[in-house]
């Protein structure tokens, strides 16, 4: 796992600027085949959760998560690691409203249109699926009702729909995202996987 960080890490900075050879060596090294473009950290906490419950070890079958910070920088990464660059298979996860960049940026890359898009965002097929009332128990369970009661209660909340509710909650707090991508994965039943996630891990 550490040489898989070591890879994003490297890829990273080969998108900043830097050397390609680094990233270069360890995909090699790895053996991997396959990138899984996704916008950020929580969409990758996600994937790699679903991954574990499901049994797979993507690293194992040459597969990557790498987090891009941002949708708008989807044709960088698909010029360093498509067909062009390193040679893998790309495909990914976007949100729906990022589709267009996605799109472009894998068409200017020479790669196929191989992409899972989410309605309006990961988070929020996940609270689908999960259903509200359960995404409140899981905030119980991590000791932060009330910290959730506070936010629903404050004037800009009133009147939204509970999942917007729970969206924006998710944002308000550094790292928060990440740490629900992996909570509310954990809890889902396994026969309720949404679509783009379970369709993105069965296409790898």
């Amino acid at each position: 796992m550490g040489d898989v960080w070591a890879f994003r890490d490297a890829v990273g900075g080969w998108a900043a600027g830097g050397a390609a050879e680094p990233a270069g060596e360890l995909a090699r090294q790895l053996g991997l085949r396959t990138a899984v473009l996704v916008e950020g950290a929580s969409d990758l906490a996600a994937v790699e959760t679903l991954a574990a419950r499901l049994g797979r070890d993507l690293a194992v079958d040459g597969v990557c998560v790498v987090p891009m910070g941002g949708a708008m920088s989807v044709g960088r990464y698909a010029a360093l690691l498509g067909p062009d660059g390193l040679g893998l298979r790309l495909t990914g996860l976007c949100d729906e409203r990022e589709q267009g960049y996605y799109a472009r940026g894998l068409e200017r890359a020479g790669a196929p249109q191989d992409f899972y898009v989410c309605v309006a965002d990961l988070e929020d097929e996940l609270i689908r699926a999960l259903g509200t009332d359960r995404v409140e128990e899981i905030f119980r369970s991590e000791d932060e009702l009330r910290a959730w009661r506070t936010f629903v209660n404050q004037p800009a909340q009133q009147g939204r729909p509970r999942d917007h509710q729970i969206r924006r909650f998710l944002s308000t707090r550094s790292g928060r995202k990440i740490r629900y991508g992996d909570l509310l994965v954990a809890a889902l039943d396994l026969d309720r996987v949404p679509a783009p996630l379970a369709d993105l891990l069965g296409s790898v």
